[in-house]
């Protein structure tokens, strides 16, 4: 009978062990033709093979707005956002009006987004006034793409009565437009994205510059924004750099999160960072600087026990 019992331990000791190990965390990312899938996909690797006891899978979504509401609701583990959309997120503004304010800490700003607007070289469309009219892909619904889209199109006085509006995911938007079923699509993603670089293959593309004075009334709209270019070759077919806006996407977590856990995640995002590299160029502007100079929310307080622990001055408005 003590045999029994004792085998009893063992067997329930291992089973407790194992569930223990296998203690799986969600990242709520994007479409498969953006550049949340990868980089998550990325992390969820680095997370199980560097933090004991957990391992970590990418998970498929609608993006910024939907990964607001998954991290406030404790639906996921992790999220990817845009940083307006974490910010409206966190002061409970603009698609989030109304509603409670969301339970999000950040990690780190990890890569800027690209607003990109692109149209077929044959299109006529050289500019954001041609857009008016057409039929534009303005990002899935629920999506940062959509955010960052009407920002811009109303900071420049162009609203949705304007153009016929299709709410189309990454992939959706590059097949539509390589059949000709919309004239133009906006993506706000980390360049070079997948679906753009496949629909540089088989079609020939524009990408849409905005002007300085487009770049600045978007900026005056959203003070998140920036002024980006995109580097001549970034696609194929793109012979010149063109003039865009970005905005950072932060890593998000719920507040709730353990000190421990997020300490070791923003560890090993910044000690492992070639690793992602090596999934995607995004990476290339995953540094503590740009955390610290691009991030609108404070940080968990895990998160900032690493920046400390590496010498780093935190400003006050990120501290919890």
């Amino acid at each position: 009978m003590r045999l029994f019992k004792g085998l009893a331990i063992v067997v329930l000791t291992a089973c407790v062990s194992t569930a223990f190990a296998q203690q799986r965390l969600s990242i709520a990312t994007g479409g498969t033709g953006g550049t949340y899938y990868p980089y998550g996909g990325g992390l969820a690797e680095l997370i199980g093979e560097h933090i004991d006891g957990y391992s970590a899978v990418a998970e498929v979504t609608g993006a910024s707005v939907e990964n607001m509401g998954l991290i406030h609701r404790g639906d996921s583990d992790l999220a990817i956002a845009l940083a307006d959309t974490v910010h409206a997120a966190y002061r409970g503004s603009g698609p989030f009006e109304g509603r409670q304010v969301a339970k999000v800490r950040a990690l780190a700003s990890i890569y800027p987004n690209a607003v990109q607007i692109v149209t077929l070289a044959d299109s006529g469309i050289e500019s954001l006034a041609d857009l008016e009219g057409k039929r534009v892909s303005v990002g899935a619904p629920g999506s940062g793409t959509e955010v960052n889209a009407r920002t811009v199109l109303e900071a420049n006085g162009i609203t949705y009565d304007q153009f016929e509006p299709h709410r189309l995911n990454f992939n959706e938007t590059a097949d539509a437009l390589r059949d000709g079923d919309i004239d133009a699509g906006i993506w706000s993603v980390g360049p070079p994205t997948s679906s753009i670089i496949n629909l540089a293959t088989t079609r020939d593309i524009r990408l849409v510059a905005l002007t300085d004075e487009e770049i600045g009334n978007a900026i005056e709209a959203e003070p998140v924004l920036a002024s980006y270019t995109l580097r001549k070759g970034i696609y194929e077919g793109v012979e010149e750099p063109v003039k865009t806006v970005s905005v950072p996407n932060v890593l998000t977590v719920n507040a709730d999160m353990s000190e421990d856990l997020a300490y070791q995640i923003t560890k090993v995002l910044f000690e492992q960072t070639q690793a992602l590299i090596d999934i995607h160029p995004a990476a290339n502007d995953t540094t503590v600087e740009f955390s610290l100079n691009s991030t609108p929310v404070p940080f968990h307080p895990g998160a900032l026990r690493y920046y400390e622990e590496t010498g780093q001055e935190v400003p006050e408005k990120l501290r919890p």
